[in-house]
């Protein structure tokens, strides 16, 4: 059985009489975890139960009132804890007030893990009702490293960031590193070895579950909700959302609504500026990466292999910016630029610059002399496609 690294983090948590929050974008295998968790529970004779939202008749009741979850499971002994699981909490009518009811009233009683998506975790009633009452854990797609796992070759993900990758294994870690370049890390599509299915996958993934993120917050052109995910997948550097709103004919209100749900729904992230001269330095406009390179490309039309693309320096960009983001928190992303345009890819904790290049021989100095010279504080690395997985972009210990 292959667990997430995520698992272990939740296991330590079933001991909190917090309620343990699982959100993340679909399909990246949150019920499945979930599951496992209930199995070795079962395993080690602790009592649970699994309740799935997405049964109608167990949602309506549910919904009637949060007492009658006591219709569904069996009355327990108080002495002994319950964990009780619920996935998708989201089709509750009201699911803030469910869980407030219950942790309110039998926190001693029944631990919940529950599951949920962007329509729930973007709820203002959520954030504020809950306060002090949950912890939230995020799932995104695989990591690399986990991908490796999921491939039956973990053993061998102790040498990416350890800044000497032996001879042996070099190549096997550069063929990983292509597949996940082009496919990404959902889980259902790093299992499958068809390339023709992965691409499949893949168009379900964005053709189907992705709307109905768009449907569950009732957004009036779930049809455009996609669209301007093309659009931010194709576009390279800062993020102008009227320049997508000139482009397809809307409001930039819209726009911004849009992406914010995109956000809210783990596909994209958004960096701020880093900068200290107030005059000179970018303060405002943002860049935006998506999240999985799988969908990335599926938006793009294009499984064609790094080496042969006209983006491979803003794919293997998207890359580190997923290895970032594995490993610190967004407000500790951050991207340096002028308003001559002078650029630096990411600046991490404020402490460290790092510019990626494809190849290191399109790299010039002499373009970064000016950020080096005002940042002296700030130690300038160079990332390109053959040191990528040997650079080590962990914070410190």
């Amino acid at each position: 059985m292959k667990y997430r690294t995520l698992f272990k983090t939740l296991w330590n948590h079933l001991s909190k009489k917090q309620i343990t929050l699982l959100v993340g974008a679909r399909q990246t295998g949150k019920t499945t975890l979930m599951q496992q968790m209930q199995s070795k529970l079962e395993n080690e004779e602790k009592r649970t139960f699994f309740i799935s939202l997405e049964d109608p008749e167990i949602l309506k009741l549910l919904d009637d009132h949060p007492r009658n979850l006591f219709q569904i499971i069996p009355p327990f002994n108080n002495n002994k804890k319950v964990i009780l699981f619920l996935d998708e909490i989201q089709y509750l009518s009201n699911p803030t007030n469910f869980l407030k009811y219950h942790y309110d009233l039998n926190q001693d009683s029944i631990k919940f893990v529950v599951s949920g998506s962007s329509a729930f975790y973007i709820d203002e009633k959520f954030k504020d009702s809950l306060a002090g009452r949950k912890r939230i854990f995020i799932l995104p797609t695989l990591t690399f490293e986990e991908f490796l796992i999921f491939k039956n070759r973990g053993e061998i993900s102790s040498f990416i960031n350890s800044g000497s990758i032996p001879e042996i294994y070099k190549l096997e870690l550069q063929k990983w590193l292509n597949e996940y370049l082009l496919f990404g890390g959902y889980p259902e599509v790093v299992v499958e070895e068809e390339l023709s299915e992965k691409k499949l996958i893949l168009k379900e993934i964005a053709d189907s579950y992705i709307k109905k993120d768009a449907l569950e917050a009732n957004i009036r052109y779930p049809d455009m909700y996609c669209k301007i995910l093309k659009i931010l997948s194709s576009r390279k550097g800062l993020f102008n959302s009227n320049n997508i709103a000139k482009h397809l004919k809307i409001k930039y209100q819209t726009i911004n609504t849009y992406v914010k749900l995109m956000e809210s729904s783990f596909h994209i992230t958004k960096i701020l500026p880093f900068y200290r001269n107030v005059e000179k330095e970018l303060r405002k406009m943002p860049k935006i990466y998506l999240n999985d390179l799988g969908l990335r490309n599926y938006f793009l039309g294009n499984f064609e292999p790094i080496s042969l693309r006209n983006d491979r320096g803003e794919l293997l960009e998207n890359f580190v910016f997923r290895r970032f983001y594995d490993f610190y928190s967004v407000d500790d992303i951050r991207f340096w630029r002028t308003q001559k345009k002078q650029e630096v890819d990411f600046i991490i904790q404020e402490s460290k610059a790092y510019e990626v290049k494809f190849s290191k021989k399109t790299f010039n100095p002499q373009k970064y002399s000016y950020f080096k010279k005002k940042y002296t504080d700030l130690s300038f690395n160079l990332i390109h496609f053959d040191n990528v997985l040997e650079i080590n972009l962990k914070p410190k210990q």
